[in-house]
């Protein structure tokens, strides 16, 4: 069972996992690839066969950022919905300036 009764209180705990500049970088990049693949996927200027490439490039770019940067295990690994929650939050928030990208 989660120890966070609501993405409320774990979102905290998410951005101390993710207090690297590149590590938060790295995710901001495969987020944005995911939004441009399942885009051109949308538009048919991409196949089908092309929604694989999602999860490669948004855990690819995000699992680099943890591994090399931040050095620790990524919180989808405990906690993966609210985890893909949060990295969807933080997106917004970098794009809002809230977050320093």
């Amino acid at each position: 069972m989660s120890q966070y009764g609501s993405f409320k209180d774990f979102y905290p705990f998410y951005l101390g996992e993710h207090s690297n500049l590149v590590c938060r970088r790295l995710h901001f990049a495969g987020t944005t690839g995911v939004v441009v693949i399942a885009g051109l996927v949308v538009a048919q200027i991409l196949p089908l066969v092309w929604l694989w490439a999602i999860p490669v490039c948004g855990y690819g770019f995000a699992w680099v950022g943890h591994f090399f940067f931040e050095k620790n295990r990524p919180a989808t690994f405990k906690y993966p919905f609210y985890s893909l929650l949060g990295d969807w939050v933080m997106y917004k928030d970098m794009l809002t300036g809230k977050i320093r990208i």
